[in-house]
C-alpha cells in the first residue's frame, strides 16, 4: 500500500516534518541502509589500512593521492545531472498516474444511457462493464509485478480471444463497441447522441490502456540512467580517497584536524544517493516497493464500483423532498463549535476592496479638459498625423492587390482577343515610361492609394466639395486633336502637355442636367464615371468596383442615364483613345 501521510501535515507546525523522520515504511533508511553500511565499511577499510599497514613512504604517496582525487572530485556534476534526471522521473510516475483506467465516467453514461430495468437490459449494462474492466485487468497484468503474480495465466483470467502475437488488451473494447450496436438496434439506447457519448468515453478508457502500454514500453532512455548512476558511484569512489583524513603532522592544507569517522562525506553521501535511490524507486511505479501504486486494490474497487453502478444503483432513487431551507432566502449549512470562527470572518470582496484613494481624486474630469491634456506641449498635433491616418484608411491590402493583378491580366487578355492579328496600338513599357512622367496620368506618392486594379466606379449624385476622396487627379480624356462638345457637357481635366499636380481637386456640381457624366482618375489604374445628381453621398457608398470586361464595345444612348459603370465615357461616334493606367497601355476604341 502507498504509504500516506497527508494528514498528519495538514496544518504547519513547529517541526511538522520532524514527525515524519522517525518512520520506517517508504522511508529512505529503509531504501538506503544498506548502500550506506557499504559505503562507511570500504572508507573504514582504506582508512585502517592508511593509519596501520603502510609504510612511512607509502604514506607520503597516499596522501598525495588523496589530495589529487579530493581536487578533481569536484568535477563531476553531480547536482545538474542528478537533478534533472530526478525531475523527469518525478513527472512520468504521476503522469503514469493519470493513465490508469478509471470506469467512473462511463458506467455513470452506461448507467443513464442504456435503458431497461428488465433481465435483458440489466444483462446488456452487466456485460458491457465487465468488458471494460477486463480490458483494464490485461493491461494491468502486462506492466505490473503484483497482478502478474494474481493473475499469473490467461486460465486465471477466464479469457479466451482469437489467436494474436500482440498485447490483447483491445479485443474487448471491440466486444463493448458491438454489443453497444446492438443495443441502439434493439432501442435500448434511445438516440444517436448516447450513442456517441458511449463510444466516446469507451475511447477515453482504452486511450489510457493504451498509454500505459506504452509507458511500459517506453522507457527512459537507457543511456540517462547510465550516465546519472555513473556520475553518483564515481564520485563517491573517489571520495572514498579523497576525503580520507591525512596526518597533521605533514601540514597539507586543510588538513589540520584528524578524525575518524567522516561526518559530512556520509551525509553527502545520503543526499546525493538517496536522491538517486528516489529516481530508481519511481521510474516503475508498478512494481511492489511501498511507495507503488497499489494495483490489486485498484481492480477490486474498479469492479465492484462500475458493477454496484450498472445493475444494483440502476434507477434508485432517493425520495425527494423539500429541504430544511426551503422558506429561506438566506441558506447557511451549519457550523460545529470547532468551526464557529469562521462566521466571524468577513467575506472577501477583492483585493481592491480596501484600497483609499484621496477625496481630491475622486471627482470626474470634464471631457474637454481630457481632451486639451491629450495634446501635445505647443497646442498642435504632429504633422505627420493626417499623412498616417491616410495610409490606415486607403492603403491597399494584399487581397486588393491580388484582385487588381487578376482583373489587369484579364484586361490585356480581352485586348490581345480584340487585336488578334496586329501588335497593339502601344506597348507596356511605353506607357510604364509615360506613367512617372508628369501630365502622363500621373502617380501618387508610394504607399498612398496604389490599388493598381483597373476598376470601374460610378454613382448618382451631387458630390459635396468636401469629399474625402483624397487621391483624385483629375486628367482630360484625349479626343484626337478636339475637345469635347458643347451638348457634352464639360469636361473637368487639364492639358496632358502640361505637368499636372498630384493634390486632390474639390469636385464642384453640375448647374446643366444632373444625368451627365464627368470622368476622373481616381487612383493609378482606377476610372470613375461620376454622375452628377441632387444627392450627396458619402464616396464608400457611392463607389463600386467592377472589372475591366469589354473595353471594345461603345455603350447605346439609353446607357447615359442608366446607373451604370464603364471604364470611360467616350463620345459616341468619334474614335477615342482610352488609355488604362493600370495595364500601362493605350489604344483607339471603335
Amino acid at each position: 500500500m502507498t504509504v500516506t501521510y497527508t494528514a498528519r501535515v495538514a496544518n504547519a507546525r513547529f517541526c511538522g516534518f520532524s514527525k515524519l523522520l522517525l518512520a520506517w515504511k517508504g522511508s529512505i533508511y529503509k531504501v538506503l541502509y544498506k548502500e550506506f553500511l557499504a559505503f562507511f565499511a570500504m572508507y573504514a577499510a582504506i582508512s585502517i589500512t592508511y593509519r596501520f599497514f603502510l609504510y612511512d613512504d607509502q604514506k607520503r604517496y597516499f596522501e598525495k593521492l588523496a589530495i589529487y582525487c579530493n581536487h578533481y572530485a569536484s568535477r563531476i556534476p553531480m547536482s545538474f545531472v542528478l537533478g534533472f534526471y530526478v525531475t523527469l522521473v518525478v513527472n512520468r510516475w504521476w503522469s503514469q498516474y493519470t493513465c490508469i483506467p478509471l470506469p467512473d465516467r462511463l458506467m455513470c453514461t452506461l448507467s443513464g444511457g442504456l435503458q431497461g430495468g428488465d433481465e435483458r437490459g440489466r444483462l446488456l449494462r452487466r456485460t458491457l462493464m465487465r468488458y471494460a474492466s477486463l480490458s483494464a485487468l490485461l493491461i494491468l497484468r502486462s506492466v505490473s509485478t503484483a497482478v502478474f503474480k494474481r493473475f499469473p495465466t490467461m486460465d486465471h483470467v477466464k479469457f479466451e480471444a482469437l489467436p494474436c502475437p500482440y498485447n490483447k488488451y483491445w479485443i474487448p473494447c471491440v466486444w463493448f463497441t458491438n454489443l453497444v450496436a446492438v443495443a441502439r438496434c434493439e432501442g435500448r439506447i434511445k438516440d444517436d447522441g448516447t450513442l456517441k457519448l458511449l463510444l466516446e468515453e469507451l475511447n477515453d478508457f482504452r486511450g489510457n490502456c493504451s498509454m500505459l502500454f506504452h509507458y511500459d514500453m517506453i522507457s527512459v532512455p537507457l543511456v540517462y540512467t547510465q550516465v546519472v548512476t555513473l556520475a553518483v558511484y564515481s564520485f563517491f569512489l573517489v571520495c572514498l580517497i579523497g576525503q580520507q583524513f591525512l596526518d597533521p603532522s605533514q601540514g597539507y592544507p586543510g588538513h589540520d584536524l584528524d578524525l575518524y569517522i567522516p561526518i559530512f562525506t556520509l551525509l553527502q553521501f545520503f543526499f546525493y544517493a538517496g536522491w538517486l535511490k528516489v529516481a530508481e524507486q519511481l521510474i516503475n511505479p508498478f512494481g511492489e516497493d511501498d511507495d507503488d501504486f497499489e494495483t490489486n486494490w485498484l481492480i477490486d474497487r474498479n469492479f465492484q464500483v462500475s458493477m454496484m453502478a450498472v445493475d444494483e444503483m440502476y434507477g434508485d432513487l432517493p425520495m425527494m423532498e423539500r429541504d430544511r431551507y426551503w422558506n429561506d432566502s438566506n441558506p447557511r449549512p451549519p457550523y460545529t463549535a470547532a468551526t464557529l470562527f469562521v462566521l466571524r470572518k468577513p467575506s472577501f470582496q477583492g483585493s481592491t476592496f480596501d484600497m483609499a484613494v484621496p477625496k481630491e481624486e475622486m471627482h470626474f474630469q470634464p471631457l474637454a479638459d481630457i481632451a486639451e491634456n491629450l495634446e501635445e506641449p505647443g497646442g498642435s498635433r504632429h504633422p505627420n498625423m493626417a499623412l498616417f491616418n491616410r495610409l490606415l484608411t486607403v492603403g491597399p491590402s494584399p487581397t486588393s492587390l491580388m484582385e487588381g493583378a487578376f482583373r489587369r491580366t484579364s484586361a490585356q487578355l480581352q485586348r490581345l482577343r480584340h487585336f488578334p492579328g496586329a501588335d497593339p496600338p502601344s506597348s507596356d513599357d511605353e506607357d510604364e515610361d509615360d506613367l512617372g512622367k508628369p501630365g502622363k496620368g500621373g502617380s501618387l506618392p508610394s504607399g498612398l492609394g496604389q490599388d493598381t486594379q483597373s476598376t470601374v466606379c460610378s454613382f448618382r449624385g451631387e458630390v459635396s466639395a468636401r469629399t474625402p476622396l483624397l487621391n483624385v487627379c483629375f486628367t482630360q480624356e484625349r479626343r484626337g486633336s478636339e475637345g469635347r462638345r458643347d451638348d457634352e457637357g464639360p469636361v473637368v481635366g487639364i492639358d496632358e502637355s502640361v505637368p499636372t499636380s498630384r493634390l486632390p481637386l474639390p469636385l464642384q456640381p453640375s448647374r446643366g442636367n444632373p444625368g451627365r457624366w464627368a470622368s476622373a482618375v481616381v487612383s493609378p489604374g482606377v476610372s470613375a464615371v461620376l454622375p452628377r445628381g441632387p444627392t450627396a453621398r458619402s464616396t464608400q457608398e457611392l463607389f463600386r468596383s467592377q472589372p475591366v470586361i469589354n473595353q471594345s464595345r461603345a455603350p447605346s444612348a439609353h446607357h447615359r442615364t442608366a446607373k451604370m459603370s464603364f471604364l470611360t465615357v467616350p463620345s459616341f461616334g468619334v474614335p477615342q483613345r482610352l488609355r488604362s493606367l493600370s495595364m500601362g497601355s493605350e489604344f483607339t476604341s471603335p
